[in-house]
């Protein structure tokens, strides 16, 4: 005690494990969803430790980068196992990440009075695509070289700014070895960033409180339980309770992670493409350059938009607007409920439709361009587009539609209209017309039944939420 008295009157160790550890009330209906939070930690904290043990051993030379990770990989003890730890690390903490924000999308998570909360959580994953991106040239592989080329390319397509930016991103006018010293600097920085972001996403959370699978603030409900008559009733301490729980997840997350990692660490060329297994070569280009899978839904996006006016830049703005539209959901959302539990049959069909959506895109974003798949990648683009364009209309549980919904209808309304122009009359040589009244409908049909039918038809019913969190 005599140690702890010291440090506390240095430091607050006692006060803050207290306030966001042992007295840290959370929600006592937590279910699997919730897992997802500390196991993104998780994987970010083994990012780290594996980040800087290669950097002890890796060459950012053009020259040497490839044989250094070989070198990783063949002479350095436990090499292999750094190195195939740290890139299965970056797919999954993709997927928690993605699984973490869906969380948010079915309870409601970025609702009032979480939308800082939400903010910070956008910005992390933007932070982590980032990193990703600047990380994937490491390698010096085939597919990292021509991915680098491809993707830094896109902002040349930027008007005014996208020469110069995109020199200033390469350092140089062509993928070289002053781009590998440039995204190996970025790619030590950017994690240490991240644990930032972190910091101030879980400052947010215990200032407001966590949500949970009702939607129901414990905050605002009655006082007192076993530990503290002050305390939220429906709220337990998060340690020992959900440190046990979470440490349980934990256990099963890292089972599965290493399975990946001893026996299937290419996952069939998801998590490392078999082009990567040959050294850069700018004068041999790969059959087919893809990005990995994390980043192959916004790049289906982009592919989809055809070119207009002898520029690219539309499709560039396409991706960057389906990735930032993300900041505006807590804004978009109008329903009285917060969470998926208590909404109406609509809503719950639209985010089924747009996890499909967002899967298939991720599948496109893999395969060679075709003129069938190109239709299809652009009807699933325009349907993503549309579920956070439709969001006020069926999620407005009855309210009327404000301007600000109505603005985004008639932007729905006019984007598929040019969409269907475009498959009817701007797309010569396209595909039968078959494949496109197909597409039409199906495209009408999701206007008309996330957009039409719930503001001005038959409203999106939704169920009395609980006054307190059930078990």
């Amino acid at each position: 005690m005599s140690f702890m008295n010291w440090l506390d009157n240095r430091f607050p160790a006692t006060k803050v494990t207290r306030e966001h550890i042992t007295e840290y009330y959370a929600p006592k209906n937590f279910n699997f969803w919730y897992f997802f939070g500390s196991l993104a930690m998780v994987v970010l904290a083994l990012q780290i430790v594996t980040g800087v043990l290669l950097a002890m051993n890796y060459k950012p030379d053009a020259g040497l980068a490839f044989d250094s990770v070989e070198y990783i990989m063949r002479d350095v003890w436990g090499g292999w196992f750094v190195r195939y730890v740290h890139s299965t690390g970056a797919s999954m903490f993709f997927v928690v990440i993605y699984l973490h924000m869906f969380r948010g999308l079915l309870y409601g998570s970025y609702r009032n009075p979480r939308e800082l909360l939400w903010i910070f959580g956008v910005i992390i994953y933007l932070a982590m695509m980032a990193t990703a991106f600047f990380g994937y040239l490491l390698p010096w592989g085939q597919m990292s070289f021509w991915g680098a080329q491809v993707i830094v390319n896109l902002f040349e397509t930027l008007p005014f700014v996208g020469g110069v930016l995109s020199e200033w991103i390469r350092g140089d006018y062509v993928i070289s070895d002053i781009t590998l010293n440039r995204f190996y600097a970025f790619h030590y920085l950017l994690p240490f960033i991240l644990v930032g972001l972190v910091f101030l996403h879980i400052v947010s959370l215990h200032k407001v409180g966590s949500n949970n699978p009702d939607g129901v603030e414990i905050k605002k409900g009655p006082k007192g339980n076993r530990w503290n008559e002050e305390a939220p009733k429906d709220g337990i301490p998060f340690h020992p309770y959900y440190t046990v729980k979470d440490l349980l997840g934990t256990v099963v997350f890292l089972a599965v992670f290493f399975g990946i990692v001893f026996f299937v660490p290419e996952m069939g060329g998801y998590f490392i493409e078999r082009p990567n297994f040959e050294p850069a070569n700018p004068l041999k280009t790969p059959e087919h350059i893809a990005p990995v899978w994390y980043f192959t839904p916004y790049y289906a996006i982009l592919r989809a938009v055809p070119s207009f006016a002898g520029t690219q830049v539309w499709g560039v703005l396409a991706m960057f607007a389906s990735i930032a539209v993300l900041f505006f959901l807590p804004w978009l959302d109008r329903s009285p409920v917060k969470s998926i539990r208590y909404k109406g049959p609509i809503t719950k069909l639209a985010l089924m439709v747009f996890v499909v959506v967002f899967i298939v895109l991720g599948w496109l974003g893999t395969q060679p361009p075709t003129t069938d798949l190109t239709i299809m990648a652009q009807f699933f683009t325009l349907v993503y587009l549309l579920f956070f364009l439709l969001f006020p209309c069926f999620s407005s549980g009855g309210e009327k539609l404000g301007i600000g919904g109505k603005l985004l209808l008639l932007v729905s309304v006019l984007l598929l209209l040019g969409t269907l122009f475009y498959w009817w009359f701007g797309w010569s040589g396209g595909p039968a017309s078959s494949l496109k009244l197909v597409y039409t409908l199906l495209s009408v049909g999701v206007l008309l039944i996330f957009g039409v039918v719930p503001a001005y038809i038959r409203p999106d019913s939704v169920k009395p939420v609980p006054e307190r969190v059930t078990s």
